[in-house]
């Protein structure tokens, strides 16, 4: 396959392009003295090739499903950032996540498709890997004491459940409850673009 046959089939998330440079003008703050950020369930790698390019500070490593890296390498290959790292693969439920030394993770719209036990898994395996002191950053939707922050949020929500029923927008108290549990503490509350938020914890 050539390279232009290649960057043709690369993914492309259109939600990725419109809230990549809202995420950037918070995430520079929240990782100003981070060192190195695990990005979980990266996806198309868009927004981890964007992070790394514009937060030269930081060594970045994307993250996703074995079936997902494929079309991460797309987006990686050719960029030419030394900041950032080859994808690795991860499942937060597989047992044992990779041995990398971070002081930061960050993940965004993945809460709400992932089943609750999976969040879990989620919360437990990034408190596992971050060292005192380390930030996690959460973006996406997110309910407040079980309510919508708008008509759009709660129409993707019946979205989710019916496509699985397990998924669904996640009540920031129950986010919370489980950061707390394990050893994290909420820094940040960001409002973002899109009735989207960042929830950052530090670990303690």
């Amino acid at each position: 396959m050539n390279n232009s046959a290649k960057m043709h089939n690369k993914p492309f998330s259109q939600a990725c392009e419109n809230n990549k440079s809202p995420i950037l003008s918070v995430i520079k703050y929240l990782f100003a003295t981070s060192s190195s950020v695990l990005e979980i369930g990266c996806g198309t790698g868009q927004h981890a090739v964007y992070f790394a390019e514009h937060l030269p500070h930081l060594i970045w490593f994307p993250s996703d499903r074995l079936e997902n890296l494929t079309g991460i390498e797309m987006w990686l290959e050719g960029v030419g950032l030394e900041n950032l790292e080859r994808p690795v693969v991860l499942d937060v439920c597989q047992q044992g996540w990779p041995a990398i030394k971070v002081d930061a993770a960050f993940t965004a719209n993945t809460a709400h498709i992932m089943h609750w036990y999976e969040v879990e898994m989620l919360f437990k395996g990034v408190a596992g890997l971050l060292p005192g002191g380390g930030v996690f950053a959460l973006y996406g939707p997110v309910n407040y004491n079980n309510r919508y922050t708008s008509n759009s949020n709660a129409q993707f929500d019946v979205m989710l459940k019916t496509r699985d029923p397990e998924s669904g927008i996640r009540n920031f108290e129950d986010l919370n409850r489980l950061a707390i549990s394990t050893g994290m503490i909420l820094q940040d509350d960001f409002n973002m673009p899109a009735n989207n938020r960042i929830l950052c914890w530090r670990k303690q």
